[in-house]
């Protein structure tokens, strides 16, 4: 008599089977399942970006963030510097397309697959090959001004000349979105949390990028990053002559050639709004008038931001590539500028008002080691230009309220 127990007592041989049945079955399933592919559409990216412009002016601003007479002297400017050409199947009008959908509404590589009936891989080539035109662009578009002219924003304005004629331009930094491995995250996480890449630039009154400096992780402090790019004689920091100065806030050191507030007064211009008393000191009106002044520089930011989506929700580039995509946005941000006639967002953002980023923590104020000398020297002298430009304007005001009143 055998030991062995009957199959069907057990049930473990009998599963077995049932499971290679399976198995076989799902294989000859699969070889009469037809390969279908994926990117069917017979609406192809050559004809969507020819609707594009030949369309609505709205569309395409809406579809690429610009009008559409800068998209096609930007095509051209490219394709007349041999930065893009035509390739066996892309035409340069669809390249640039892809880059900016992607930049300007945030789109994932899937998305544009979609949009453009293209596979994957040629999104994401075309993508890096259009970056790398951008950032040909942004090392033309990306400069200083004439540092000895007062520019006329300030001219035309009294409430900044002559007291501000020397003023140069406006620093600060802004933080990006930046997505990278998870053993980098703490050093990327700012102030608030977030995973950032802090981004310091220098912009000119008429809301141009007249310096980037991208790729710091999100936990720098705004100070140490500007001490970087004036030290790093790679970078072509454009340094103040002499007797000229940028405006900062209190985030930065008081420096030699950085002109920032008064500490411990009111300074945002929100504490000057509505059901609120005006400046009421010396130190509180210089204060409101370097805050309004220094706003541009938020201004900048806040067309850039809302231009480009995808600084607000970075994709999964390397993260070189997402510093790259920050450098190529705002030379492409001057670029616009340049040739816009009637661009929303400047529209928009071009007067003075309070901007609010959600993204960017507040920067706590730098204090410099006592024991560097120099430091204190420099600070001590644009404590002077401080204070001077404080009395003009105190004397500038009551003078004109002792006009006012004799009237």
């Amino acid at each position: 008599m055998s030991n062995q127990f009957p199959t069907d007592i057990t049930g473990s041989s009998s599963d077995d089977d049932d499971m290679v049945i399976v198995h076989q079955f799902q294989n000859i399933l699969s070889m009469y399942r037809m390969r279908e592919p994926l990117n069917d559409s017979s609406y192809i990216g050559p004809v969507r970006v020819a609707e594009v412009l030949a369309g609505h002016a709205d569309v395409c601003y809406q579809e690429f963030r610009l009008e559409r007479h800068v998209f096609l002297n930007l095509r051209d400017r490219m394709v007349h510097r041999g930065w893009l050409a035509d390739s066996r199947f892309i035409r340069v009008d669809e390249q640039l397309a892809m880059f900016l959908m992607i930049v300007g509404q945030g789109l994932s590589n899937r998305q544009m697959q979609c949009r453009f009936n293209r596979s994957g891989q040629t999104i994401s080539v075309v993508f890096h090959t259009v970056l790398q035109a951008m950032l040909n662009l942004s090392l033309e578009t990306i400069r200083p001004p004439n540092f000895y002219v007062v520019p006329p924003e300030i001219t035309n304005n009294p409430k900044y000349y002559p007291y501000f004629k020397d003023c140069i331009g406006a620093i600060d930094g802004t933080h990006i979105s930046a997505i990278v491995r998870r053993s980098e995250e703490t050093r990327y996480r700012n102030r608030k949390g977030m995973i950032t890449q802090n981004v310091m630039c220098a912009c000119s009154f008429d809301m141009r990028f007249t310096f980037v400096y991208a790729g710091w992780e999100g936990s720098a402090h705004d100070a140490r990053v500007l001490e970087a790019a004036r030290t790093n004689d790679n970078l072509g920091f454009p340094h103040p002559p002499s007797g000229k100065y940028y405006i900062v806030d209190s985030g930065y050191a008081s420096q030699l050639g950085y002109l920032v507030p008064f500490r411990g007064q009111r300074y945002h211009l929100q504490d000057y709004g509505e059901g609120r008393p005006g400046p009421r000191t010396a130190k509180e009106l210089f204060n409101h008038r370097h805050s309004s002044l220094r706003n541009v520089i938020e201004r900048t930011f806040g067309v850039l931001k809302n231009r480009f989506h995808i600084l607000k929700s970075m994709k999964a580039y390397d993260i070189e590539d997402q510093s790259r995509i920050v450098v190529a946005c705002c030379g492409l941000h001057n670029y616009i500028k340049e040739q816009a006639i009637q661009d929303q967002l400047f529209n928009e953002l071009g007067s003075e008002q309070q901007i609010d980023d959600p993204m960017n923590p507040d920067t706590p104020a730098y204090h410099a080691s006592a024991s560097d000398v120099s430091q204190r020297l420099s600070a001590r002298q644009m404590s002077i230009v401080r204070l001077n430009i404080a009395n003009q304007l105190a004397i500038s005001r009551r003078m004109s309220t002792i006009l006012l009143n004799r009237s």
